[in-house]
């Protein structure tokens, strides 16, 4: 199993300012890029103080400029937003300019509140996110592509410059059913289940199996990515503290996600939540560093390969960096035999 770091910017203070928030992200790819990450993943989000990242690519290029061989995945871009006919060459240059190390997570969005406000409700995302997607396929894989749909349409265009690799596309999906189809369409998949229970997490995985498994030897190389919030704990005291802090950010993230979507100034507000701490405590991966082992077993037995560690949910960026430089040389190696050996060389 690989590990991942979700660069998902929480903003819970402007004075903090959107200059240093970036700049942490940049820190965290670089030092993930020195211990050997897989890769970090982008998100995108707008007009709210989480996940707020309103342009991906230009972060993954300047994260590219930094690093040296790091993945950088989009988790996700948010197709229904854009414009195909533009978005494409976007994506191509981005590509060129990562040296190839793009990995195009697209999804059709998840809070009413931003889609609603950018003219896109969550109730048409889904049909227009469907023709977005075949038509961004045909785009980057075709030249001379003319459309006639319900959202497009088009006299005979290419893009340029044109794609130098074949983009690898993901799709974010979190509903079992949506996973096993999509796996069965030859998608690679993200998901995630958030602050839910490891059951809903098998339930998941299982469903991607399914998919691939449908697929015969076509779908040996397909992959599944999966995110959770994640951070190690000194002790019980320390575990508790953040996972009280995380429970702070699921209060505004369950707002916007399954709540009534009230922000104020771009503050999302914080509404009580239906889960309790205890039960928060269980779902999320906070732990000391061998409970952290147990905890991620499982994950790993089941077929992830590739685990996506939200961090970024209000806690300093020193523990930050301190967490993923001990993740790196405490838990990845019990998981992955090629991360045991360069983490060494990565802290000399």
């Amino acid at each position: 199993m690989e590990f991942s770091i979700q660069l998902s910017a929480y903003y819970p203070d402007k004075s903090y300012g959107g200059d240093r928030i970036y700049r942490d992200m940049i820190e965290q790819s670089v030092l993930a890029d020195r211990l050997d990450y897989d890769a970090v993943s982008l998100t995108e989000h707008h007009l709210i103080n989480i996940l707020m990242l309103p342009a991906p690519l230009q972060l993954a290029v300047r994260i590219a400029a930094e690093t040296r061989r790091i993945g950088i995945m989009t988790s996700v871009a948010v197709l229904p937003l854009h414009d195909m006919r533009i978005y494409a060459g976007e994506v191509v240059c981005a590509d060129i300019l990562t040296e190839g190390r793009l990995m195009l997570g697209v999804g059709r969005g998840a809070f009413g509140y931003e889609m609603g406000r950018l003219g896109v409700p969550l109730e048409s995302s889904r049909e227009k996110f469907d023709e977005s997607l075949d038509l961004l396929r045909q785009l980057l894989d075709e030249e001379e592509v003319g459309w006639d749909g319900k959202y497009y349409r088009f006299e005979p265009i290419t893009v340029m410059p044109r794609p130098v690799r074949r983009i690898p596309i993901m799709m974010a999906v979190m509903a079992p059913e949506g996973i096993r189809a999509c796996a069965g369409r030859g998608f690679h998949i993200q998901t995630t289940p958030l602050s839910g229970s490891h059951h809903r997490m098998r339930q998941q995985v299982e469903a991607f199996n399914q998919g691939k498994a449908s697929l015969g030897e076509a779908g040996r190389d397909l992959t599944l990515s999966l995110s959770r919030v994640t951070f190690l704990a000194a002790g019980e005291a320390d575990r508790m503290r953040k996972v009280a802090q995380a429970n702070e950010y699921y209060k505004r993230f369950d707002n916007v996600f399954t709540g009534p979507g009230i922000v104020d100034r771009g503050m999302i507000r914080l509404l009580p939540r239906e889960m309790t701490l205890s039960e928060t405590a269980e779902n999320l991966a906070i732990e000391t560093p061998s409970d952290m082992i147990d905890k991620l077993g499982p994950y790993a037995e089941a077929g992830v390969d590739r685990f996506i560690m939200n961090m970024n949910f209000g806690l300093s960026q020193t523990e930050t960096l301190e967490c993923i430089q001990q993740f790196a040389e405490e838990v990845m190696p019990h998981f992955t035999a090629r991360k045991a050996a360069r983490t060494k060389r990565a802290t000399v």
